[in-house]
C-alpha cells in the first residue's frame, strides 16, 4: 500500500507519518529530508531540487513496494502534479493508494506549532506563517477520495482513525 500524506507545513503530517510508520512497521519517506540531503551534498538551492526530491522518494517507494512493503510518503503534496505522481506510481507497481490529508483547523495552534518547531532536518529552513498562508491560497481542491485528519485532535485518536481508514479494503 502506498500511503500519501498531504497538508500544509506544520499541520502535523510528519507526526502522523511517524506514528503510522511505527504502527505499520513500514518505511516513511520524507521529501524534505531528501531535498535537504541534496543541498548538503552540494546541489545548489537554485537548482530544481524539489521535483528531484519527489522523484527520488518515488524511486525509493517503488523499490519498497516491489518488495511487498507498505510505504508512507510525507510531503506537502499540494499541487495536483504531486498527487498525480503518486497515482501514477501506484498504478505502475501496482499498489493500493490511500491519501490522508492532514489539516490544523485552529490557525493559532498551527501558527504556534510553526514558531516552536525544531525539526532535525539539517540544513532545511523552517517555513514561516506567511509562507504557509501563501501555500494554502494556492492549494488546489481535492478530486480523489481521502481521509481528512485534524491535528488538533489527539495523536492517539488520529493514528487510530488513520489506521482504520487504511485497514478498509476497497
Amino acid at each position: 500500500m502506498l500511503i500519501v500524506l498531504a497538508g500544509l507545513p506544520g499541520a502535523g503530517k510528519s507526526v502522523l507519518a511517524e506514528d503510522l510508520g511505527r504502527a505499520r512497521n513500514c518505511a516513511v519517506l520524507g521529501v524534505d529530508q531528501v531535498e535537504a540531503a541534496m543541498w548538503r551534498a552540494g546541489v545548489g538551492r537554485s537548482e530544481p531540487t524539489r521535483p528531484a526530491a519527489y522523484g527520488i522518494v518515488a524511486a525509493l517507494a517503488a523499490e519498497q513496494l516491489s518488495l511487498g512493503h507498505d510505504v508512507i510518503i510525507d510531503a506537502v503534496n499540494g499541487p495536483e502534479a504531486a498527487r498525480a505522481h503518486w497515482r501514477e506510481l501506484a498504478a505502475r507497481q501496482p499498489a493500493e493508494l490511500r491519501f490522508i490529508e492532514v489539516v490544523c483547523s485552529d490557525d493559532e495552534v498551527h501558527r504556534s506549532r510553526l514558531a516552536q518547531r525544531k525539526r532535525t532536518i539539517e540544513g532545511f529552513p523552517e517555513p514561516t506563517w506567511e509562507g504557509v498562508l501563501q501555500r494554502r491560497a494556492a492549494f488546489p481542491p481535492w478530486t480523489e477520495e481521502r481521509l481528512r485528519i485534524d491535528s488538533v485532535n489527539s495523536r492517539a485518536a488520529n493514528t487510530e482513525a488513520a489506521s482504520r481508514f487504511l485497514e478498509v479494503r476497497r
